[in-house]
């Protein structure tokens, strides 16, 4: 009888701690990087919006001879729950800013756009 247990096949806890341990490990490397990756995937929408909110801009002002602070006027709106917040500022008949702002992770995420096609990204909330 006491053969027959010996000849049992299985893991010790030893082992099965060390498997946790290397699972534990992994997991803590893994799950920042998904999160800033995460967190960039959501700026995409800013940079998307923000393009669109120029490219109109400029339609707006070939037609009229002046920039817009009304996203309305340009034609700009969004569909669904946008992450951001956007807002056209300084708009006269040279210039505009437009920004995007949101809280991404619990910090501020702000992104702008200019007259010039200039994309640039102010405060990150992703490192």
């Amino acid at each position: 009888m006491l053969q027959k247990l010996r000849n049992k096949k299985g893991f010790t806890l030893i082992e099965l701690m060390i498997v946790v341990a290397i699972i534990g490990i992994l997991a803590a490397i893994a799950i920042p990087n998904f999160l800033n990756y995460q967190c960039k995937a959501k700026q995409a929408e800013a940079k998307q919006s923000l393009g669109t909110i120029a490219k109109n801009e400029v339609a707006y002002f070939a037609e009229f001879d002046t920039y817009s602070s009304s996203l309305g006027a340009i034609g700009f709106a969004t569909v669904g729950d946008p992450r951001y917040t956007y807002s056209v500022t300084g708009a006269n008949s040279t210039l505009f800013d437009a920004n995007a702002t949101a809280t991404l992770n619990g910090n501020a995420d702000v992104w702008t756009i200019n007259e010039n096609l200039s994309l640039a990204n102010s405060t990150n909330a992703c490192q």
